[in-house]
C-alpha cells in the first residue's frame, strides 16, 4: 500500500511504497533549502530538476542533476537544496 508524507508545511511531499530493491519513496520538494536526518543509508536518485547536497563531511555543495544518484550514510543529518521545484526517488537500505 501507499503511504503519503509531508514536511515543511508541504514544500516537500513523497509516496512510500515497497519495491523488490525495499522500501522507496518517490517524491518532490518546492525551490528552497531543507535539513533532513536519516535512520539508514538512502540511495536518492534526481528524477528531475536539480538538486544540491551538502553532507555532514562536505565543505561545498555537491550538485546532482537527472538520472544521478548520491548515497547518504545512516544516522546522520543532511541539507538540500533546490533552486527549481525538483522530483527525486529514494531507496533505503
Amino acid at each position: 500500500m501507499f503511504n503519503v508524507n509531508e514536511y515543511f508545511d508541504g514544500k516537500v511531499k513523497s509516496i512510500a511504497f515497497m519495491t523488490e530493491d525495499g522500501r522507496a519513496t518517490l517524491g518532490l520538494m518546492a525551490a528552497g533549502e531543507y535539513e533532513f536526518g536519516t535512520d539508514t543509508i538512502e540511495y536518492m536518485t534526481v528524477v528531475s530538476g536539480k538538486m544540491l547536497v551538502m553532507l555532514p563531511d562536505d565543505t561545498e555543495w555537491r550538485t546532482y542533476v537527472p538520472f544521478e544518484t548520491f548515497i547518504v550514510p545512516a544516522i546522520i543529518k543532511f541539507k538540500v537544496k533546490m533552486e527549481t521545484d525538483t522530483a527525486y526517488r529514494c531507496l533505503y537500505k
